[in-house]
């Protein structure tokens, strides 16, 4: 992994954060990721991010538990095991409901976990560097790439949003 130097910013509030993102946009630099503690409402129109399509999988590994729940039970009660009982027939369709959809649910909970873990780069082992301990508790925090941004400007953004620190770190 490359080495990169970043200058960020401390924000103790997430509308002074809005405003300095805001004004980042306005002054065309180049964000390089904003940190919070929780999601703030209107962050993601603003950074121009698009809608996540994790849906999409979470829909597919659904289908696909579906399907392996239905096709099964029709193999294993007309095919491998067919034993009429209680006066069902062979392949009864409104018994197989339940075990089709817990197993819908099952597939598309762990598909969709695996596949947030294998986007998002984390998993056993695997350790992401933080650029302050505070983020995850009570600080809000913007980060620009000291290869696309100016370091005076950075500063001089930091200082005019009213960021109680700013700080700098080699990742």
């Amino acid at each position: 992994m490359a080495h990169k130097e970043v200058i960020f910013g401390l924000y103790n509030d997430e509308q002074d954060l809005l405003k300095a993102v805001k004004k980042a946009k306005a002054g065309h630099m180049e964000i390089m990721d904003v940190f919070s503690p929780f999601p703030i409402h209107g962050l993601d129109p603003l950074l121009e991010l698009e809608e996540s399509r994790i849906h999409i999988a979470g829909f597919i590994y659904g289908m696909l538990g579906t399907l392996t729940a239905f096709l099964s039970m029709t193999w294993i009660f007309t095919k491998d095991w067919p034993i009429i009982f209680g006066g069902k027939p062979y392949w009864s369709v409104p018994a197989f409901i339940p075990i089709t959809f817990e197993l819908t649910v099952l597939f598309a909970c762990v598909g969709m976990v695996v596949t947030f873990y294998i986007i998002c780069g984390l998993g056993p082992g695997v350790t992401n560097p933080t650029l302050d301990d505070r983020i995850s508790d009570d600080k809000f925090c913007l980060a620009f790439d000291k290869a696309y941004v100016n370091e005076a400007d950075a500063r001089a953004l930091f200082s005019a949003t009213g960021a109680a620190e700013v700080n700098s770190k080699n990742l």
